[in-house]
């Protein structure tokens, strides 16, 4: 087994040290945040995903954090760069805090192998393979190995993966690597550099275009009387297409899938190319959050001014706290630009959201939100939202209006109570 170092104790330094620790390496962790490293050296985890405190509890005796660069680089055969590298305002990746781990590598103390499992734009491992190389690195080795991890249930996608994708224009380095992950049952992708990084780019931007795609049909069945969760039953049933992320809703969120799309379209700009294609899923993606309000307006008179309206769930997924580009955020804003009074609940992500958008009120439950309501909205399927005692809510709301905006609701047993119910390119009646 192997020592690794993990640059970043973020969501994916940490579930990358979580999971190789239980591969059976030992881990240094590190994070300049010296607050987050308090935590995690005291039995805390500074995020929520499920299962990475057992986890991380479970082979502490393998993990060391610090805030110290010299001593985790020194520590490491293998140097894991996981920290994130967010949009610029140019749109272009930010890649300040990898060009910051790199300024860090030891310069003469030992073979390295320095392994980036950050999203960055294809040719950024040429770039600090160029770096090494002028620095006289000669015992640093480079590879590329993305992560393809989604928040809810990162544990399972790394230790039950799909593939491991390994980038390393050495052969040798390539192995080094792929080693790392024996105890995996899945196939290792072992390629160069370049195509590594645009493995990842590509997958994110495909499965943000499947949204996009099922939400435009959604979007022509409510005007055409189609369905579309027996479209999109109909079109998963092909296995040319499958079934997985043909849920239409109110877009997708989250650190990867907009910051992804939005730089693969950069880099082919970049390099001259227009990438017409995701240019338009971006396009779709912004209107569809947009589309509540046209229909709450619709629902309530075409007048939001002075409605109370409960959002139901804030985060961008269930089983998450994280709302980056979470659709809530949309929502709550332009509601309140239309002088709509906001009341929102989320199991987790509230705290966060409360920085974020002050002036939203937050309720202690559910039914708090509900409260007195002129209609609602479900923007984040959590459990909780589903198994509601849905007859006591139309008690309390003033207006029995809902906005399913993940069709996740029972919508005929809604109606069935009274309910008028809208989804999301959906044929059932309202009340």
């Amino acid at each position: 087994m192997s020592t690794l170092t993990v640059v970043g104790a973020g969501y994916v330094g940490l579930v990358t040290t979580a999971c190789m620790a239980e591969l059976g390496h030992s881990i240094v962790a590190m994070d300049l945040d010296e607050e987050k490293i308090r935590v995690l050296s005291e039995g805390g985890v500074p995020i929520y995903e499920p299962g990475l405190a057992d986890l991380i509890a479970k082979n502490r005796e393998r993990i060391q954090f610090t805030t110290d660069p010299v001593f985790a680089y020194r520590a490491g055969e293998f140097i894991f760069i996981c920290v994130d590298t967010p949009p610029s305002h140019s749109g272009d990746a930010d890649l300040s805090r990898i060009w910051q781990a790199v300024d860090n590598l030891p310069p003469d103390e030992g073979e390295h192998v320095l392994v980036t499992k950050s999203t960055v734009p294809v040719g950024t491992g040429a770039a600090v393979q160029a770096e090494l190389a002028a620095r006289g690195y000669a015992h640093i080795g480079y590879s590329s190995n993305p992560e393809f991890l989604r928040e809810g249930s990162a544990l399972q996608d790394f230790m039950f993966a799909d593939r491991v994708v390994v980038g390393a224009d050495d052969p040798a380095v390539a192995d080094q690597v792929a080693a790392l992950y024996r105890g995996l049952d899945c196939p290792v992708v072992k390629t160069d550099v370049a195509s590594a990084e645009m493995i990842k780019y590509a997958c994110n931007a495909f499965l943000a275009t499947k949204i996009s795609f099922i939400n435009e049909i959604a979007n022509v069945c409510e005007v055409t009387g189609a369905d579309v969760s027996v479209v999109a039953h109909g079109m998963g049933l092909d296995h040319r297409i499958g079934p997985h992320f043909l849920q239409a809703g109110i877009g997708y969120g989250g650190s990867c899938f907009p910051k992804d799309v939005s730089a693969l379209k950069q880099i082919a700009g970049n390099s001259g190319y227009h990438f017409q294609l995701l240019g338009a899923v971006i396009e779709v993606n912004e209107l569809q959050k947009r589309r509540v309000i046209g229909k709450l307006k619709r629902l309530l008179g075409n007048e939001l001014r002075g409605k109370r309206v409960a959002l139901l769930g804030l985060s961008f997924k269930p089983n998450t706290d994280d709302i980056r580009q979470a659709s809530s955020i949309v929502l709550a804003g332009r509601l309140e630009a239309e002088g709509a009074q906001v009341v929102a609940y989320d199991p987790l992500a509230m705290p966060q959201m409360q920085k974020l958008l002050p002036r939203v009120a937050y309720a202690a439950s559910p039914m708090d939100a509900l409260q007195g309501a002129d209609a609602c909205v479900l923007v984040t399927e959590w459990q909780e939202f589903l198994d509601l005692d849905w007859a006591q809510v139309k008690e309390v709301m003033r207006e029995p209006i809902v906005i399913d905006g993940r069709n996740a609701l029972d919508a005929a047993g809604l109606v069935g109570l009274g309910f008028t119910y809208e989804g999301v390119g959906t044929r059932t009646p309202r009340s």
